[in-house]
């Protein structure tokens, strides 16, 4: 058991097969990376013809030979002089600028068969240890992600110890193509990403901005009943401030260019913290007016490069749902935990009952702030974790510079985690824009800060949101609540009636008057995935009474007045 190799050994192994079986099939192939990531492996190549999906099944033939050879995996160490003559910029120009890059005394080599790679390892005893493989799919990478080098073709592709793994993964991998947000989200009408406009920026059309508004609306009340307060900051801000928060000096990579106005350097602002702290600084603040707890929904500008957008997903406007909480030592506690349950909280009451949680400590070295101060803030978040029962995963070291965190990561309907919320402490900012609080002693000193999401972002989290109930939202959630179909004009009138009523009771109602025959009228609703249809005729029309479907099987609901389909609504 103790030369089992990991699942990271695995799929960097098979990224090696990979390039080994490509060579085989184009022998001038330029070799770029190949990584492994969260779910798989790829690899990068430069290759004279576009590949096609019958290319990836030769290919996945070809490494299960490979892997058949139980070929062995030899590492051995090259100097400088040795790796440039192996790797030359004429034949392989992406290894050899990746040499000039890393600039070291000596280089490592895998070799396995014929083939060898440029590589740190670790790798697998021998190919047969590769496990259950597959090649997903093909797409364009810049080199170096930047649109301006060389457009290079992407293998994806995953392993597993088992068959039985691999089988559910990608059983998986179809569930999530039926649930694909951007999918949905064209088909329903909920959101569009025009180039015109310009990359990873959101159009939210009617029905989604109706989502939007009722997430919003649920967020604000809950937040006013949890004791903060609501802001509403600038998008732009002078340079002097995002200088002083320290922006332009560890982030501007991910910032917009420079407005000038009048003469003055503004940019668009990537975070909000600083406009927070601006608003706490206003005024001196007694420990008596402690804890102070703002929120915002508050729209940030990101640069993501074009080819790490992914619909709402990865964007480069987006609506932060921040909260900062400025407190006492004493204090501390106390708010960790009741941020903990906040959030845990908001996520059950949007559908997701299964949290992971991560807890991120200290780095080793670099960090800012008291070692006490530290130490007391990890207290915290592991006691409130700890309170609550919670299972949690220990990062040692994995803090950020600024302060430890807690990292809460949702499990949706098919599995999948995302990570949405965080609970981080900074003792980087308040130095940095010398915040205090009087104390009893009438001193002035440092108060403690703590940065909070709980969705992260509107666009991801409703993106999320979408893939998880595969469009069909919770009656609470959904842009149109009920639909009422009229069987003819004759009964139009009544049905004018039903609609009223629902809207007076507050229900987000959609009529369907038309022509139309009602079939298509039932088809119709029930591919907009709305909750409840009421189809009205001559029959329920005489009777003053309802006929109701619900959305999904079995969903007809027979005949009901009025006052029983409120109930039902209620109910639901």
């Amino acid at each position: 058991m103790g030369n089992e190799p990991t699942l990271q050994e695995m799929r960097h192994s098979a990224a090696h097969v990979l390039a080994q079986a490509v060579v085989q099939v184009f022998p001038s192939a330029k070799l770029a990376i190949g990584p492994v990531i969260s779910d798989g492996f790829y690899y990068d190549f430069e290759l004279p013809r576009t590949l096609t999906p019958d290319d990836l099944k030769d290919l996945e033939q070809r490494m299960k030979h490979i892997v058949k050879e139980r070929q062995q995996f030899v590492c051995s160490e090259m100097s400088r002089s040795e790796v440039d003559a192996k790797f030359s910029l004429q034949t392989q120009p992406y290894k050899s600028e990746l040499i000039s890059d890393l600039d070291l005394s000596v280089y490592s080599i895998y070799t396995n068969g014929p083939f060898e790679d440029l590589c740190r390892g670790p790798h697998v005893q021998h190919t047969g240890q590769i496990g259950a493989f597959k090649l997903l799919r093909v797409s364009g990478a810049y080199w170096k992600g930047s649109e301006k080098n060389t457009m290079l073709q992407r293998i994806y592709g995953t392993s597993f110890r088992h068959k039985s793994e691999l089988t559910a993964y990608l059983k998986q991998l179809e569930e999530a193509k039926k649930r694909d947000h951007r999918l949905l989200g064209k088909a329903l009408d909920l959101f569009s990403l025009q180039e015109d406009i310009g990359g990873g920026l959101v159009l939210w059309h009617p029905k989604g901005a109706c989502v939007r508004h009722v997430m919003e609306t649920y967020w604000k009340d809950r937040h006013f009943k949890e004791g903060y307060e609501l802001l509403y900051t600038p998008h732009v801000g002078r340079a002097d401030l995002w200088e002083a928060s320290g922006h332009l000096g560890f982030y501007d990579e991910s910032m917009f260019s420079e407005i000038d106005v009048e003469g003055q350097p503004y940019y668009l602002r990537p975070m909000n913290c600083p406009f927070h702290i601006m608003v706490y600084k206003n005024s001196q603040r007694s420990y008596r007016q402690l804890p102070v707890r703002y929120a915002e929904l508050g729209t940030v500008y990101r640069y993501e490069r074009s080819g790490t957008l992914h619909g709402l997903m990865r964007v480069r406007g987006f609506t932060q749902d921040d909260a900062h909480i400025i407190c006492t030592p004493d204090q501390v506690q106390d708010e960790i935990l009741s941020v903990l349950d906040f959030c845990v909280d908001v996520l059950k009451v949007f559908g997701f009952e299964k949290v992971k949680i991560y807890l991120s400590t200290r780095p080793e070295e670099k960090f800012v702030g008291d070692l006490s101060h530290w130490e007391k803030a990890e207290s915290a978040l592991r006691t409130a974790i700890e309170s609550r029962s919670f299972s949690y995963e220990v990062d040692e070291g994995g803090g950020a510079f600024y302060g430890p965190k807690i990292d809460i990561k949702i499990e949706d309907s098919i599995g999948r985690l995302w990570q949405c919320s965080t609970i981080q402490f900074d003792f980087n900012l308040p130095e940095r824009f010398d915040l205090t609080y009087v104390d009893a002693s009438g001193e002035k000193v440092r108060p403690y800060m703590i940065h909070r999401a709980l969705f992260g972002s509107i666009e991801r989290f409703f993106g999320i949101l979408v893939e998880h109930y595969m469009g069909a939202f919770p009656l609470w959630l959904a842009p149109v609540q009920v639909k009422v179909l009229s069987l003819n004009k004759d009964v139009q009138g009544y049905c004018e009636d039903i609609v009223k009523e629902l809207k007076k009771e507050g229900y987000r109602v959609e009529p369907d008057f038309s022509e139309e025959k009602l079939g298509y009228k039932i088809r119709q609703a029930s591919m907009e995935k709305v909750p409840f249809q009421v189809i009205v005729g001559r029959k329920e029309a005489e009777g003053e009474l309802l006929s109701v479907r619900k959305f999904g099987e079995n969903g007809d609901l027979g005949q009901m007045d009025l006052k029983s389909f409120l109930l039902c609504l209620r109910s639901d």
